[in-house]
Protein backbone atom coordinates (compact mmCIF):
# COMPACT_ATOMS: atom_id res chain seq x y z
CA UNK A 1 0.00 0.00 0.00
CA UNK A 2 1.44 3.41 -1.14
CA UNK A 3 2.43 5.77 1.59
CA UNK A 4 1.96 8.77 -0.45
CA UNK A 5 -1.49 10.10 0.87
CA UNK A 6 -2.41 13.63 0.93
CA UNK A 7 -5.63 15.61 1.08
CA UNK A 8 -5.94 18.01 -1.52
CA UNK A 9 -7.10 21.22 -1.00
CA UNK A 10 -9.61 23.65 -2.34
CA UNK A 11 -10.80 20.98 -3.86
CA UNK A 12 -14.60 22.54 -4.07
CA UNK A 13 -13.09 25.32 -5.70
CA UNK A 14 -11.29 23.25 -8.35
CA UNK A 15 -14.35 22.01 -9.45
CA UNK A 16 -16.37 25.37 -9.32
CA UNK A 17 -13.32 27.39 -11.55
CA UNK A 18 -12.78 24.53 -13.71
CA UNK A 19 -16.37 23.07 -14.63
CA UNK A 20 -15.62 19.81 -15.65
CA UNK A 21 -17.97 18.30 -18.38
CA UNK A 22 -18.63 15.09 -20.01
CA UNK A 23 -16.92 14.62 -23.43
CA UNK A 24 -14.06 17.06 -22.53
CA UNK A 25 -10.54 16.29 -21.88
CA UNK A 26 -8.36 17.94 -18.76
CA UNK A 27 -4.95 17.56 -17.75
CA UNK A 28 -3.72 17.88 -13.75
CA UNK A 29 -0.19 19.02 -14.10
CA UNK A 30 0.59 18.01 -10.68
CA UNK A 31 -1.60 15.17 -10.14
CA UNK A 32 -0.23 14.06 -6.40
CA UNK A 33 -1.77 11.39 -4.84
CA UNK A 34 -4.81 11.87 -7.18
CA UNK A 35 -7.53 13.79 -5.18
CA UNK A 36 -8.10 16.46 -7.05
CA UNK A 37 -7.94 14.11 -10.39
CA UNK A 38 -10.66 11.73 -8.62
CA UNK A 39 -12.81 14.90 -8.48
CA UNK A 40 -12.55 16.24 -12.16
CA UNK A 41 -13.14 12.44 -13.26
CA UNK A 42 -15.92 12.37 -11.58
CA UNK A 43 -17.24 15.54 -12.22
CA UNK A 44 -16.81 14.86 -16.05
CA UNK A 45 -18.90 11.09 -16.33
CA UNK A 46 -19.02 9.25 -17.74
CA UNK A 47 -16.86 10.17 -20.84
CA UNK A 48 -14.32 13.05 -19.15
CA UNK A 49 -10.39 12.22 -20.17
CA UNK A 50 -7.90 13.37 -17.93
CA UNK A 51 -4.01 12.93 -18.19
CA UNK A 52 -1.84 13.24 -14.96
CA UNK A 53 1.48 14.72 -14.80
CA UNK A 54 3.67 14.37 -11.97
CA UNK A 55 7.61 14.12 -11.47
CA UNK A 56 7.55 12.22 -8.58
CA UNK A 57 6.93 8.15 -8.96
CA UNK A 58 5.86 7.59 -5.66
CA UNK A 59 3.10 10.35 -6.52
CA UNK A 60 2.44 8.51 -9.59
CA UNK A 61 1.93 5.17 -7.63
CA UNK A 62 -0.55 6.52 -5.44
CA UNK A 63 -2.55 8.32 -8.27
CA UNK A 64 -2.66 5.17 -9.87
CA UNK A 65 -4.00 3.14 -7.11
CA UNK A 66 -6.56 6.21 -6.49
CA UNK A 67 -8.18 6.34 -9.81
CA UNK A 68 -8.74 2.93 -10.62
CA UNK A 69 -12.15 2.88 -11.19
CA UNK A 70 -11.27 5.40 -13.74
CA UNK A 71 -8.92 3.60 -15.55
CA UNK A 72 -10.19 3.34 -18.86
CA UNK A 73 -10.59 7.61 -18.82
CA UNK A 74 -6.57 8.00 -17.40
CA UNK A 75 -3.41 8.31 -18.52
CA UNK A 76 -0.73 9.19 -15.99
CA UNK A 77 3.08 10.33 -16.83
CA UNK A 78 6.34 10.89 -15.33
CA UNK A 79 7.51 14.61 -16.12
CA UNK A 80 7.51 17.93 -15.09
CA UNK A 81 4.72 20.73 -15.69
CA UNK A 82 7.33 22.19 -17.55
CA UNK A 83 7.38 19.55 -20.05
CA UNK A 84 3.24 19.81 -20.78
CA UNK A 85 3.12 20.70 -24.39
CA UNK A 86 5.48 17.61 -25.22
CA UNK A 87 3.35 15.00 -22.84
CA UNK A 88 0.29 16.42 -24.39
CA UNK A 89 1.50 16.31 -28.17
CA UNK A 90 2.77 12.91 -27.28
CA UNK A 91 -0.59 11.65 -25.97
CA UNK A 92 -2.51 12.87 -29.02
CA UNK A 93 -4.63 15.83 -27.31
CA UNK A 94 -2.66 19.02 -27.90
CA UNK A 95 -5.22 21.56 -26.46
CA UNK A 96 -7.16 20.40 -23.65
CA UNK A 97 -10.73 22.07 -21.81
CA UNK A 98 -8.99 22.91 -18.17
CA UNK A 99 -5.40 22.31 -16.60
CA UNK A 100 -5.03 21.94 -12.92
CA UNK A 101 -1.78 22.83 -10.75
CA UNK A 102 -1.44 22.91 -7.49
CA UNK A 103 1.77 23.84 -6.35
CA UNK A 104 4.92 23.48 -3.76
CA UNK A 105 5.68 20.29 -1.95
CA UNK A 106 2.88 17.57 -0.19
CA UNK A 107 2.45 16.19 2.76
CA UNK A 108 3.71 12.92 1.80
CA UNK A 109 7.38 14.14 0.28
CA UNK A 110 7.74 15.98 3.80
CA UNK A 111 6.64 13.13 6.08
CA UNK A 112 9.06 11.03 4.55
CA UNK A 113 12.25 11.45 6.14
CA UNK A 114 14.39 9.56 3.95
CA UNK A 115 13.05 12.66 0.76
CA UNK A 116 14.86 15.07 3.02
CA UNK A 117 12.21 17.94 2.67
CA UNK A 118 11.60 18.25 6.86
CA UNK A 119 14.10 19.78 9.10
CA UNK A 120 12.25 18.46 12.21
CA UNK A 121 12.95 14.88 10.78
CA UNK A 122 16.59 13.34 10.20
CA UNK A 123 17.34 12.48 6.71
CA UNK A 124 19.30 12.99 3.65
CA UNK A 125 20.10 16.35 2.37
CA UNK A 126 18.08 15.31 -1.15
CA UNK A 127 14.52 17.45 -1.17
CA UNK A 128 14.30 16.06 -5.28
CA UNK A 129 10.60 15.30 -6.31
CA UNK A 130 11.78 13.32 -8.43
CA UNK A 131 14.26 11.18 -7.04
CA UNK A 132 16.25 9.24 -9.85
CA UNK A 133 17.53 12.85 -11.23
CA UNK A 134 19.07 15.52 -10.36
CA UNK A 135 21.28 16.97 -8.19
CA UNK A 136 20.73 16.88 -4.31
CA UNK A 137 20.29 19.30 -1.98
CA UNK A 138 23.43 18.31 -0.93
CA UNK A 139 25.02 18.72 -3.88
CA UNK A 140 23.73 22.13 -4.59
CA UNK A 141 24.73 23.21 -1.22
CA UNK A 142 28.90 22.31 -2.57
CA UNK A 143 28.68 23.29 -6.08
CA UNK A 144 27.44 26.82 -5.18
CA UNK A 145 29.58 29.34 -3.78
CA UNK A 146 28.52 31.51 -0.71
CA UNK A 147 27.21 34.33 -2.60
CA UNK A 148 25.08 32.18 -5.13
CA UNK A 149 23.87 30.54 -1.87
CA UNK A 150 22.91 33.52 -0.22
CA UNK A 151 21.02 35.17 -3.91
CA UNK A 152 18.99 31.48 -3.13
CA UNK A 153 18.05 31.58 0.55
CA UNK A 154 17.33 35.84 -0.17
CA UNK A 155 15.26 35.44 -3.06
CA UNK A 156 13.57 31.75 -3.07
CA UNK A 157 13.24 32.03 1.03
CA UNK A 158 12.87 35.67 1.19
CA UNK A 159 15.14 34.94 4.19
CA UNK A 160 16.55 38.40 5.71
CA UNK A 161 19.59 36.88 7.49
CA UNK A 162 20.71 35.25 4.15
CA UNK A 163 24.00 36.65 4.32
CA UNK A 164 24.69 34.98 7.61
CA UNK A 165 22.94 31.27 7.07
CA UNK A 166 24.75 30.94 3.09
CA UNK A 167 28.62 31.60 5.53
CA UNK A 168 27.48 29.49 8.10
CA UNK A 169 26.08 26.82 5.77
CA UNK A 170 29.44 26.82 4.13
CA UNK A 171 31.52 26.52 6.56
CA UNK A 172 29.82 23.72 8.50
CA UNK A 173 30.08 22.05 5.18
CA UNK A 174 33.87 23.10 5.15
CA UNK A 175 34.64 21.29 8.57
CA UNK A 176 32.24 18.60 7.45
CA UNK A 177 29.47 18.84 10.12
CA UNK A 178 26.52 19.03 7.73
CA UNK A 179 25.48 15.68 5.93
CA UNK A 180 21.95 15.56 7.43
CA UNK A 181 18.80 17.98 7.65
CA UNK A 182 18.73 18.18 11.22
CA UNK A 183 22.35 19.20 11.21
CA UNK A 184 21.88 21.35 8.55
CA UNK A 185 18.79 23.10 10.60
CA UNK A 186 20.98 23.19 13.68
CA UNK A 187 23.54 25.08 11.84
CA UNK A 188 20.75 27.77 10.11
CA UNK A 189 19.51 28.28 14.04
CA UNK A 190 22.77 28.71 15.09
CA UNK A 191 23.60 31.83 12.41
CA UNK A 192 20.70 33.43 13.31
CA UNK A 193 21.22 36.68 15.14
CA UNK A 194 20.93 36.40 19.44
CA UNK A 195 17.36 36.74 19.96
CA UNK A 196 16.01 36.55 16.35
CA UNK A 197 14.68 32.65 16.78
CA UNK A 198 13.01 33.41 19.70
CA UNK A 199 10.86 36.14 17.67
CA UNK A 200 9.86 33.92 14.77
CA UNK A 201 6.51 32.71 14.71
CA UNK A 202 7.82 29.24 12.14
CA UNK A 203 11.06 27.56 13.03
CA UNK A 204 13.88 29.25 11.74
CA UNK A 205 15.27 26.62 9.05
CA UNK A 206 11.90 27.60 7.53
CA UNK A 207 13.07 29.53 4.60
CA UNK A 208 16.24 28.25 4.07
CA UNK A 209 14.52 24.44 3.44
CA UNK A 210 12.16 26.35 1.65
CA UNK A 211 14.33 27.73 -0.26
CA UNK A 212 16.84 25.11 -1.20
CA UNK A 213 13.62 23.13 -1.83
CA UNK A 214 12.64 25.69 -4.72
CA UNK A 215 16.40 25.55 -6.26
CA UNK A 216 17.16 21.71 -6.24
CA UNK A 217 13.96 21.42 -8.54
CA UNK A 218 13.97 24.73 -10.39
CA UNK A 219 10.37 24.78 -9.57
CA UNK A 220 10.43 28.78 -10.66
CA UNK A 221 11.48 27.70 -13.58
CA UNK A 222 9.14 24.83 -14.57
CA UNK A 223 6.23 27.30 -13.46
CA UNK A 224 7.58 30.03 -15.70
CA UNK A 225 8.24 27.30 -18.55
CA UNK A 226 4.83 26.14 -18.12
CA UNK A 227 3.20 29.97 -18.03
CA UNK A 228 4.90 30.74 -21.16
CA UNK A 229 3.33 28.16 -23.59
CA UNK A 230 0.32 27.67 -21.57
CA UNK A 231 -2.45 29.25 -23.68
CA UNK A 232 -1.29 27.39 -26.77
CA UNK A 233 -2.25 24.04 -24.81
CA UNK A 234 -5.99 25.17 -23.79
CA UNK A 235 -8.94 24.65 -26.21
CA UNK A 236 -11.13 28.18 -26.78
CA UNK A 237 -13.45 28.55 -23.66
CA UNK A 238 -10.77 26.02 -21.57
CA UNK A 239 -9.93 26.94 -18.27
CA UNK A 240 -6.81 27.41 -16.21
CA UNK A 241 -6.59 26.89 -12.54
CA UNK A 242 -3.38 27.21 -9.80
CA UNK A 243 -3.00 26.56 -6.55
CA UNK A 244 0.45 28.51 -5.00
CA UNK A 245 1.48 28.29 -1.23
CA UNK A 246 4.75 31.07 -2.44
CA UNK A 247 4.57 34.27 -2.73
CA UNK A 248 6.96 34.38 -5.68
CA UNK A 249 4.80 31.78 -7.72
CA UNK A 250 1.25 33.66 -6.58
CA UNK A 251 2.91 36.84 -8.08
CA UNK A 252 4.20 34.68 -11.42
CA UNK A 253 0.59 33.38 -11.59
CA UNK A 254 -1.06 37.00 -11.37
CA UNK A 255 1.37 38.45 -14.20
CA UNK A 256 0.88 36.33 -16.22
CA UNK A 257 -2.82 36.00 -16.57
CA UNK A 258 -2.79 39.93 -16.25
CA UNK A 259 -0.50 40.20 -19.62
CA UNK A 260 -3.18 37.64 -21.07
CA UNK A 261 -6.09 40.08 -20.03
CA UNK A 262 -4.16 43.21 -21.91
CA UNK A 263 -5.35 44.70 -25.67
CA UNK A 264 -4.07 47.44 -27.18
CA UNK A 265 -5.55 50.90 -26.49
CA UNK A 266 -4.78 51.76 -30.33
CA UNK A 267 -8.38 51.37 -32.36
CA UNK A 268 -8.67 48.14 -33.64
CA UNK A 269 -7.25 48.46 -37.55
CA UNK A 270 -4.14 50.48 -36.13
CA UNK A 271 -3.46 47.68 -33.49
CA UNK A 272 -3.76 45.32 -36.04
CA UNK A 273 -1.60 47.34 -38.13
CA UNK A 274 1.16 47.58 -35.56
CA UNK A 275 0.73 43.74 -34.45
CA UNK A 276 -0.78 44.30 -31.21
CA UNK A 277 -3.35 42.27 -29.26
CA UNK A 278 -6.87 43.31 -30.30
CA UNK A 279 -8.80 40.36 -27.99
CA UNK A 280 -7.85 39.71 -24.68
CA UNK A 281 -5.89 35.69 -25.00
CA UNK A 282 -7.52 34.85 -21.58
CA UNK A 283 -10.31 36.30 -18.88
CA UNK A 284 -9.69 36.41 -15.41
CA UNK A 285 -11.99 34.63 -13.52
CA UNK A 286 -10.13 35.29 -10.07
CA UNK A 287 -10.55 39.34 -9.18
CA UNK A 288 -8.54 38.48 -5.84
CA UNK A 289 -6.93 34.70 -5.21
CA UNK A 290 -9.75 32.38 -3.56
CA UNK A 291 -8.50 31.11 -0.19
CA UNK A 292 -9.60 28.30 1.90
CA UNK A 293 -12.66 28.59 4.57
CA UNK A 294 -12.01 28.63 8.10
CA UNK A 295 -13.41 25.17 8.68
CA UNK A 296 -11.10 23.74 5.70
CA UNK A 297 -8.00 25.50 7.66
CA UNK A 298 -9.30 23.66 10.90
CA UNK A 299 -9.50 20.29 9.05
CA UNK A 300 -6.19 20.62 7.05
CA UNK A 301 -3.78 23.30 7.90
CA UNK A 302 -1.91 23.11 4.77
CA UNK A 303 -5.05 24.60 3.64
CA UNK A 304 -3.67 28.15 5.25
CA UNK A 305 -1.39 29.29 2.53
CA UNK A 306 -3.35 28.09 -0.13
CA UNK A 307 -4.02 30.82 -3.01
CA UNK A 308 -6.21 29.96 -6.48
CA UNK A 309 -6.09 31.86 -9.37
CA UNK A 310 -8.42 30.97 -12.80
CA UNK A 311 -8.71 32.23 -15.88
CA UNK A 312 -10.25 31.29 -19.43
CA UNK A 313 -9.00 31.40 -22.41
CA UNK A 314 -10.90 33.72 -25.08
CA UNK A 315 -12.37 32.29 -28.30
CA UNK A 316 -10.74 34.83 -30.47
CA UNK A 317 -7.49 35.55 -28.24
CA UNK A 318 -3.68 34.92 -29.64
CA UNK A 319 -1.15 33.44 -27.61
Amino acid sequence: MSRFVHEPVLVDEVIRFLAPRPGRIYCDGTVGGGGHALRILEASAPDGRLVGIDRDPSALEAAGETLKPFAGRVTLVHATLGRMAQVLEDQGTPAVDGILLDLGVSSPQLDVAERGFSFSKEGPLDMRMDPTTGETAEDLLRRVSASELERILREYGEERYASRISRAIKEALRKGEVSTTTELARVVRRAMPHGAARRERIDPATRTFQALRIAVNRELEELGEFLRVFPELLNPGGRLVVISFHSLEDRMVKERMRELGWTSRLPRDLAQAAGERTEPTCRTLTRKPVTASDLEVARNPRARSAKLRACEKTEEGDP
